[in-house]
């Protein structure tokens, strides 16, 4: 059995415990970072090749995670010296009369960014007929938008955590966190036992199981399984769809929300999917077929005005979600035995990529210094929950 002593344990290599490595090593802290499977596996929900980033959401407490986090990612990049986030525009189109389309055009307008509102014709002028929307919906169009690439931005974080001192040990599943006089034990399967001041849990779909294992507590954080989906864009049209082009990432809001990204990892293909899946295991996923895919072709059909094959998507990936029942993050001290020595980031339910590196310097503060600085933690306690300790 290993004992070393660390100031900060990050239990979860994805990129939001990548994240919050970089962040606590970067303040000198000595930073061990542990994940269960191999880094940079795609198992969970930090793989793959594109997300999208917006500042549009229908709360207003997103939006400033979001502007600080476009600062960040550059700021990384820079010290890393290579990109992982490429701009784009950003459009946003649905019916007026959605209640969630309406609330992040009143978001807009209440935090005075800048927006355009379209309407069909004038989104048909604005994308050069790329892209139509029903008569009686509107676009919203900013400059907010863009892609990361995923994995590499999930290295990225890495690199710069060992750079900063930080020791990085992956195939190290933790089984369990103790308290003890002087902060907290940390167990793996293989016996391995490391000691820190500090715990950081982000361990993204097994966030549930882990502290309900350690702590009684169960949060409802559900691991969903869903599929990205790829269409080509038919022959003589690639160049209109993009990354670069003025071809925008985008959302359909509705019953159904849809969004998708230009044509960027994949040459002559756009990635449009369903946002939802079905409720899964982590540990014993059906990897099963793409959710709702008959809506999704209707929906390629009409809005790309048949520029892209809508028969079927050419290629589909398997990912994670992991929802609480508002899609609103986890980011709160454990508390109970634990008090504000272990901090859990979770639920990040869709949405939560493009936030990493202002959630990372989040988590550090909170797990250091008891609070995190200019931000209101209020959406995202774990007493919104009725959670119970077993």
């Amino acid at each position: 059995m290993q004992s070393s002593q660390f100031d900060v344990i990050i239990v979860g290599g994805g990129v939001m415990g990548s994240s919050t490595a970089y962040q606590a090593a970067k303040r000198g802290l000595r930073t061990l970072l542990l994940e269960q499977f191999d880094f940079l596996h795609q198992r969970g929900s930090s793989h793959g090749e594109s997300r999208t980033i917006r500042a549009t959401y229908p709360q207003d407490y997103y939006y400033p995670l979001v502007i600080e986090s476009y600062k960040l990612w550059q700021e990384a990049e820079a010290q890393v010296g290579y990109k992982v986030y490429f701009k784009a525009h950003n459009f946003d189109m649905g019916s007026p009369d959605d209640p969630t389309f309406c609330a992040i055009i009143d978001n807009c307008r209440k935090l005075a960014f800048p927006h355009q509102i379209l309407r069909r014709d004038q989104v048909a002028e604005k994308f050069s007929g790329r892209i139509d929307i029903p008569v009686n919906w509107v676009g919203l169009s900013n400059e907010y938008g863009g892609v990361i690439k995923p994995t590499k931005a999930v290295a990225m974080f890495q690199k710069l955590a060992s750079d900063h001192g930080a020791v990085l040990k992956d195939n190290a599943e933790v089984t369990d966190i103790k308290r003890d006089t002087e902060g907290v034990v940390v167990f793996t399967a293989s016996g391995e036992m490391f000691r820190g001041k500090k715990c950081v849990v982000t361990v993204g779909a097994w966030v549930s199981k882990l502290v309900k294992t350690v702590s009684g507590v169960e949060l409802p954080i559900q691991p969903l399984e869903t599929t990205l989906c790829y269409w080509r864009v038919k022959e003589g049209h690639e160049g209109k769809f993009t990354i670069g082009s003025d071809f925008p990432t985008f959302a359909s809001w509705g019953k159904v929300i849809m969004y998708g990204t230009p044509t960027f990892e994949y040459p002559g293909l756009i990635k449009v999917a369903v946002n939802g899946g079905g409720p899964c295991d982590p540990d014993k996923r059906m990897w099963g077929p793409a959710v709702m895919i008959d809506v999704l072709k209707e929906w390629v059909e009409e809005r790309f005005m048949g520029m892209v094959d809508s028969s079927e998507p050419v290629m589909k990936q398997s990912c994670m979600y992991s929802m609480t029942p508002d899609e609103d993050f986890v980011i709160d001290f454990l508390g109970g035995e634990f008090g504000k020595d272990v901090v859990v980031g979770g639920g990040f339910s869709g949405h939560g990529f493009k936030m990493a590196p202002v959630i990372g310097r989040i988590l550090t503060e909170l797990a250091v210094d008891g609070e995190a600085d200019g931000v209101d933690l209020k959406p995202f306690r774990i007493g919104r929950f009725k959670t119970t300790r077993l």
